[in-house]
């Protein structure tokens, strides 16, 4: 389990997408230390940024110490950008496996907490977390967003698989046997029939076995690129070459087939 913890938080909309983000890479408990505004939860802004989080107030615990907030944590890391005394900040990417690890054996229950958008921890608050870490950035801006850190530190910890998956644009990729038809067709083409010379022919077939063993290819580039070899006057088919040729619906077909072998010799003895 995670727990989130906001000291003296000053801003509602920080606040709301925090809530978000933690409905996103959750689960997670979002703890708040002495938020500045008695209003944070119904504050406009809040309501605002939370858009979409169900009972969003109820969400959010309000505690009066980071001692109080610290109570369930077996371990807790604080995230401050700058330098604590003589204590170490670990490089958050170069934490984070190292707590992954724990969470995904369930064998902590893990304490994040971060500063106030204006001070960041105070000192105190930094003396009550067993770590501290920092989130490198580039010398151009040093800064982040109070909301921007909770969500590079959680996105970084999620163990999900995600929501429900949508089909990513683009086509089917192409398979082993379609890919190799295609060089064999190219090369005869191009390094057989276009090659003006012995050299011209070796040099075209090594440059279709090192780009097209390579590119990334859907079965619709494969089609554009047939059509073209059959325009050039190419009759080559699969088999010709001891491959399988593409067959629309063949897997589906193989399938059957096989449910319907399976049917027809019956259930299996026991």
């Amino acid at each position: 389990m995670i727990r989130v913890v906001l000291c003296r938080p000053a801003g509602p909309r920080n606040v709301g997408m925090i809530l978000r983000v933690c409905q996103n890479f959750g689960p997670c408990e979002l703890v708040l230390v002495q938020p500045a505004l008695p209003s944070m939860l119904v504050h406009p802004e809040f309501v605002q940024m939370s858009h979409g989080v169900e009972e969003a107030k109820q969400q959010i615990h309000v505690v009066d110490t980071l001692q109080e907030a610290l109570l369930p944590c077996q371990r807790v890391v604080g995230f401050t950008a700058r330098v604590r005394g003589h204590r170490i900040r670990k490089a958050w990417r170069d934490l984070r496996p190292e707590i992954r690890a724990e969470l995904e054996e369930g064998a902590t229950h893990l304490g994040l907490v971060f500063g106030s958008e204006e001070m960041g921890l105070d000192r105190d608050e930094a003396l009550l977390c067993h770590q501290l870490s920092h989130i490198r950035t580039s010398d151009q801006h040093t800064s982040l967003n109070l909301a921007m850190a909770v969500g590079i530190v959680l996105s970084g910890l999620f163990l999900g698989d995600g929501g429900r998956r949508r089909k990513e644009p683009g086509g089917r990729r192409l398979n082993g046997d379609g890919r190799e038809f295609l060089k064999r067709r190219m090369i005869e083409v191009f390094a057989g029939q276009v090659a003006r010379s012995q050299e011209a022919a070796r040099l075209i077939e090594a440059s279709i076995e090192r780009v097209f063993s390579r590119a990334e290819l859907e079965n619709r580039d494969a089609r554009a690129w047939h059509l073209m070899l059959k325009a050039l006057g190419s009759d080559m088919r699969p088999d010709e070459v001891g491959l399988r040729p593409h067959e629309k619906g063949g897997r589906r077909a193989r399938l059957l087939a096989e449910r319907e072998a399976r049917e027809a010799e019956g259930p299996e003895e026991t």
